[in-house]
Formats: C-alpha cells, sequence, structure tokens
C-alpha cells in the first residue's frame, strides 16, 4: 500500500499542481519554497519523518501544500504523489543510511529513474518532467579515446561508462546511468522531459565527502570543475519548467573553479581547519589560470527573459 498523504488544508487540487521528489533534499526544499511563492499548489514528497518536521518548520504558507512519504524504488508510492499533478521536479539524493556513492548506489539510482518515468507515463496529467542530472554525467572522457571531435564539453557530451567504472567515479556512473535510462524511458513512452546537469551545489550542509568531488583536481586541471548556488539552480529548474521552447538536456553552473584562489576559497567552505589538505595541483601558483573547457550558454540563453520577469 502507497504511503499516505499530509494535506495541510484539505484541499490540492489546481492546474498548476507540480511535484518536487526527493522534497527533503536542499535543492527539493529549495524547490518546494520558490514554487509555493510563484503561487503553484506543490505535492512535496519526502521519504523520512525528520524532513516532514522540518518542511512544517520552514513554511509558514502551508495552504497549497501537500506532503506525500515516498520511496523512489516503490512505483506506487510515486503514482500516489502525481496524482492531479502536471509536472514532476526530480531530484535524487541517497538514502540516510546509505549517503555513500557505490555500485550498489548506482543500481538504486537507476531502478529509481526507471520507476519515476514510468510513474509519469502512466499518469496522464502530467505535462513535463524536470529531471536532475549532473554535470558528472558528461565530464568523465577517456583520455585515449579520439573520438571526440571537440576538446570542449556542453550538453551534448556522456562520461564514458567504462573509465568510471575503472576509477570508481561512482557519482558520475550513477547519474549517467539514471539519466539515460530516464531518457530512454521518455522517448519510449512519450513524455516530455527536460534534464538539468548541474554543477557542484554550493549548499550550506557541503562537504569534502561529497561523492561529486571524486577527482575535483582533475576536473580543475582540465578546466571543467563547475560550481552552482542554489538560487541560480532553483530558478534554472522553473524556467525550464514554464518556458515551453525548452528541450533535451541543459548544463547547469554559474561559477569555474579554475584559479588558485578560486580554489583555495572553496577550501575554506570544504575545509575550514586545513586547506592544506588540497590537493597540490590546485594549490601551486598564486596567479595560475585554468582555461574554461565547458559551456552553460544553453541555459544563460533560456535564462535571461526569465531573470528579467523575476526583477520586475
Amino acid at each position: 500500500m502507497a504511503p499516505a498523504a499530509v494535506d495541510f488544508d484539505g484541499s490540492s487540487s489546481s492546474s498548476k499542481t507540480v511535484c518536487v521528489m526527493d522534497a527533503g533534499g536542499s535543492l527539493g526544499s529549495a524547490l518546494v519554497h520558490r514554487l509555493l511563492q510563484r503561487g503553484y499548489f506543490v505535492h512535496a514528497a519526502i521519504n523520512s519523518h525528520v524532513e516532514m518536521q522540518s518542511m512544517e518548520r520552514t513554511i509558514v504558507d502551508k495552504k497549497k501544500l501537500r506532503v506525500f512519504y515516498t520511496d523512489p524504488l516503490d512505483y506506487h508510492s510515486i503514482v500516489e504523489a502525481l496524482e492531479g499533478c502536471c509536472g514532476l521536479f526530480y531530484s535524487f539524493e541517497p538514502p540516510s543510511d546509505q549517503p555513500s556513492y557505490d555500485e550498489l548506489m548506482t543500481e538504486m539510482e537507476v531502478r529509481a529513474a526507471h520507476n519515476v518515468l514510468e510513474a509519469c507515463a502512466q499518469t496522464d496529467t502530467i505535462d513535463k518532467v524536470v529531471f536532475t542530472s549532473s554535470a558528472t554525467a558528461l565530464i568523465w572522457r577517456d583520455p585515449t579515446d579520439s573520438s571526440s571531435s571537440s576538446p570542449d564539453f556542453d550538453e551534448r557530451n556522456w562520461s564514458n561508462v567504462n573509465f568510471c567504472k575503472k576509477f570508481k567515479l561512482w557519482h558520475g556512473l550513477s547519474k549517467t546511468l539514471a539519466e539515460k535510462t530516464a531518457w530512454a524511458l521518455a522517448m519510449d513512452r512519450g513524455v516530455s522531459m527536460v534534464s538539468i546537469n548541474a554543477g557542484l551545489l554550493l549548499s550550506p550542509d557541503l562537504t569534502i565527502t561529497h561523492p561529486y568531488l571524486k577527482g575535483a583536481a582533475e576536473m580543475y586541471k582540465d578546466g571543467i570543475f563547475v560550481t552552482v548556488d542554489i538560487k541560480f539552480l532553483v530558478d534554472s529548474h522553473i524556467c525550464v519548467f514554464e518556458e515551453s521552447s525548452a528541450y533535451g538536456r541543459y548544463l547547469c553552473f554559474n561559477h569555474v573553479i579554475n584559479s588558485n584562489e578560486d580554489a583555495m576559497k572553496l577550501a575554506q567552505i570544504l575545509l575550514p581547519s586545513d586547506v592544506s589538505s588540497l590537493p597540490p595541483s590546485m594549490m601551486v601558483g598564486e596567479s595560475m589560470m585554468v582555461s574554461q573547457r565547458i559551456s552553460n550558454k544553453k541555459i544563460n540563453k533560456l535564462m535571461v527573459d526569465f531573470e528579467s520577469e523575476c526583477h520586475i
């Protein structure tokens, strides 16, 4: 049986009802707040009572909010959370009891992506899915592979699965396989989907153990170490959902770590008591600047009108 929903005011039906899953994570909770501000009815799909209590504390106006207990591996709980929604904002964060990425986490994330897209295909009211992926799903390339026509990176690139497995880049492997699974099912079942391939999210709970940071020195050296702040990431999600011309994948970041100064600032966030733990390649030479080899032109172009509207 699917988990019961908590309805704060007995009403959730609207032509602008959307679902946010996982609403308990850093991105998900910020999305819920922003969507409510923009007048949406929101189904917040969370997977723990702790997240439920946190949401109750932080959201003042609960008239347009319903909270659902869901498990991305439980298809029926997903279907219940999606009922009556015209859109889904989906992101995957590891369960609190399994915080690290490994091969098992990869399998779990792929299964979750399949369940979610299948549930969307079976929900007649769903018009669009915004699928949160990662820049790690496109930056890991085998340097011995000469098939790439360009040395730079954009939305057309995919991380090399075998390369990720060889060097245990589990975050990149998970995001690549989960996103490919989602795209395959979306195209097969006729689900309108857009993906956001986000850089490293600079959230308050970010630590040096974040799986995105595996291979950070190589990202830095190659000019592809990118970060994004929560406001830009949230606005990007809403922009691609509301903009009818949005299509395909969108690399989403608003800062590139490509100088020693940038690296030191990030180190102060990740390692406030011991910046010397940074890889030497990120600290040598005060004036060193690495050429940027990754592009966010596609999302920036789409965001122009959205940002103008937000400042009116």
